[in-house]
């Protein structure tokens, strides 16, 4: 899904911001093809006091399309299935995709697009026709898991689609429940940054009030159905926002001073764990200490315009190593335990800066985008042959490799985490 013009605040920097100085807007292109690499634990929902598992391990992919050089779905799945990748995110409800996954085993979440929501938000029989168009063909031998409504509605410019996103949750969840797939197919929407006023330290991060008409809603009916709050957490963005006063080691998970909370008396090494924590609180401050927070997105530009600071294959290939090895420790936040867990491809159309299009992992011939030591489906030139493990070694040496195997396959943007 198109994420032309989104604007995300930069939240957590290294150091207190001036006091003087106001939050730092940002904006972000479209999505084009990402296969985002997301580290989500098992996820589970509870809709009308039953689970409901979206995510079956510990990490998935956002799988975007905005391109006009990409492999077909078909080939997408298999560099999937080589990769034992089993969750994957789109973001539309594309047949073509959901075609190619029948049978193949991969759990999948669909989407409502942007485009779609008011029109859902206005009628009950529109959420039942989308189901009957992009779900009930398809379910179960497509293994549609979960459904998520909008893109970072809140925080945007559109009040009338803000306005129209709990309406569109719910009748697609009545929808689902007259079906009988509202235990079988957990519904979520994801957010920005922009939805918090402000998040130094992390202690100190709650949701905008002139968002809170919309969120508290939203959040009313999520806990009652036992779904996670999803954001889109992207160190990169903040320190390519201020890299003068931002240490790039913080934001990489590299050895660093990382900042210190007072008031919890947590100290925080790295800035996506601090972001995680700050929804935490943010969703405490609002009444929902329960609500677990997940991150749909993450992840870190390959390239980038001259004024993009840090978006190079060095910091892309270090951000997304390290925070694969640090998930895997599961050691959770600092505030609150948990598996928190990015593009499958460069994405040649996608609008908006050069960082837009260099978040894959893999380049649309199947080669790597950065080197993580995985096997693309066809040679890298920029790559030499001792950096590329096969995937009969990555199994060899386990769970970590092939997780590390399947980001390189891919374009990365966190969903989960983004790995492009």
């Amino acid at each position: 899904m198109p994420r032309t013009a989104r604007k995300a605040r930069v939240l957590l920097l290294s150091s207190p911001p001036p006091p003087p100085s106001p939050p730092v807007m940002l904006r972000r292109g479209g999505v084009v093809l990402l296969l985002v690499v997301v580290v989500l634990g098992l996820l589970a929902a509870r809709c009308d006091g039953k689970k409901v598992s979206s995510f079956v391990g510990t990490y998935g992919v956002n799988y975007g399309r905005i391109a006009d050089n990409l492999p077909p779905p078909t080939e997408v799945v298999k560099l999937l299935r080589m990769a034992r990748i089993k969750n994957v995110k789109i973001y539309d409800a594309d047949h073509t995709v959901l075609d190619a996954f029948r049978g193949s085993g991969l759990n999948l979440v669909i989407a409502v697009t942007n485009g779609e929501v008011k029109d859902i938000a206005a009628s009950p029989a529109k959420a039942m026709d989308w189901l009957n168009e992009n779900v009930q063909p398809y379910y179960p031998s497509t293994r549609i898991v979960g459904i998520t409504v909008g893109n970072e509605v809140l925080g945007g410019a559109d009040a009338g689609l803000a306005e129209a996103l709990i309406g569109a949750v719910v009748n697609i969840h009545d929808a689902l429940k007259m079906l009988g797939l509202a235990t079988k197919i957990e519904l979520t929407t994801p957010h920005s940054e922009a939805v918090f006023a402000n998040s130094y330290p992390p202690s100190a991060c709650v949701f905008r009030d002139d968002l809170m008409v919309y969120l508290k809603p939203l959040l009313d009916f999520f806990s009652k159905t036992g779904a996670p709050f999803y954001v889109n957490a992207y160190p990169f963005l903040a320190y390519m926002s201020d890299p003068a006063h931002i240490d790039v080691n913080y934001a990489l998970f590299k050895p660093n001073a990382g900042i210190y909370d007072a008031k919890t008396r947590l100290r925080y090494d790295n800035m996506f764990e601090a972001q995680v924590d700050a929804a935490y609180f943010a969703l405490e401050a609002a009444g929902y200490p329960e609500m677990e927070v997940r991150v749909a997105e993450t992840g870190w530009a390959s390239a980038g315009d001259a004024t993009e600071a840090g978006a190079d294959p060095a910091n892309a290939r270090a951000y997304n190593f390290n925070l694969r090895k640090r998930l895997f420790l599961r050691k959770g936040t600092p505030y609150r335990p948990g598996r928190v867990a990015k593009a499958l491809f460069n994405e040649n159309l996608k609008p908006g800066p050069t960082t837009e299009r260099h978040y894959g992992l893999f380049k649309p011939d199947g080669s790597v985008s950065i080197d993580l030591g995985f096997k693309g489906l066809v040679p890298s030139s920029s790559l030499p042959s001792s950096s590329i493990i096969s995937f009969k070694r990555a199994r060899e040496r386990g769970w970590m490799a092939l997780v590390q195997y399947s980001a390189t396959l891919l374009s990365c943007t966190f969903i989960f985490l983004v790995l492009s």
